[in-house]
């Protein structure tokens, strides 16, 4: 997997801006924060930890949360792995 295929950002939820500094804290991920204006967590109904997956053109692939998947597990982590080149290779 070459991780110059995917780019990776982040979309803080509505009412959590208090901690966007400790969150980015010597990180360069890109970081978001949602607006009332914009509702993107309610628009494509994120739950907390999820991660979505977009395809070369944007569109939604697929999600794969956190949460219920523990990254430390190497079984998850490969599921995660399998999903981004599912996800490159449409």
């Amino acid at each position: 997997m070459d991780p110059d295929q995917y780019q990776f950002f982040g979309v803080n939820e509505i009412g959590q801006e208090a901690g966007n500094s400790a969150v980015t804290l010597g990180r360069t991920t890109p970081w978001l924060q949602d607006e009332p204006q914009v509702k993107a967590w309610a628009t494509w109904g994120v739950s907390y930890r999820d991660v979505y997956v977009l395809d070369a053109d944007g569109r939604l692939f697929g999600v794969f949360n956190l949460t219920i998947h523990d990254l430390g597990q190497e079984s998850e982590a490969a599921a995660l792995r399998e999903l981004l080149e599912a996800a490159a290779e449409e």
